[in-house]
């Protein structure tokens, strides 16, 4: 369950529509505030808690550690992608998905793509929870940083960082 891919492929099915991006979430998830984890940043984490002594027998909450709104950070998305975006539209993008496969076949050939199946390159049911999620989305980090586990990783970045990959590794056009 990541939100990365479903961000890349709904922002490659757009643009090749000729479609602006639109936020397809609430409009009260548009700004609340929500938090995300990085799977390198989780590892991390993770051999953290396995090697440290205080960590035994204990559970963590573990986040980038920093705090967004969609609405701030959607702009840097669509720049990404090298295309326009619009104000929120509420969609659901398991319904909006549900016809796209063969134009999404027709896009993996065309701009010579990975090979991914469209029904499992991106978890579109996932998508709709994270952007529906018309409330603020943090989670308590103190109990990891007392016990010493102090790295953070800036989300904005990151979906940058990760989404440029995407395209790339030829993931999405």
């Amino acid at each position: 369950m990541s939100i990365v891919p479903v961000i890349a492929v709904y922002a490659a099915i757009c643009k090749e529509l000729g479609l602006p991006l639109r936020f397809p979430g609430k409009p009260g998830a548009w700004r609340s505030i929500y938090q995300v984890t990085d799977s390198a940043h989780f590892a991390s984490a993770a051999l953290w808690a396995a090697t440290d002594a205080r960590c035994a027998n204990q559970a963590y909450n573990i986040t980038n550690g920093d705090c967004f709104r969609w609405c701030h950070l959607w702009p840097r998305i669509a720049e990404v992608f090298e295309m326009p975006w619009a104000e929120p539209q509420t969609i659901s993008l398991t319904a909006q998905m549900a016809d796209k496969a063969p134009l999404w076949d027709a896009m993996v050939s065309r701009h010579t793509l990975q090979p991914f199946a469209f029904d499992q390159v991106a978890a579109w049911p996932f998508g709709d929870y994270v952007f529906g999620s018309d409330w603020d989305v943090l989670s308590n980090l103190t109990k990891s940083r007392q016990h010493g586990f102090h790295e953070v990783v800036d989300s904005e970045e990151m979906f940058v960082r990760l989404l440029g990959q995407f395209r790339r590794d030829r993931i999405v056009p």
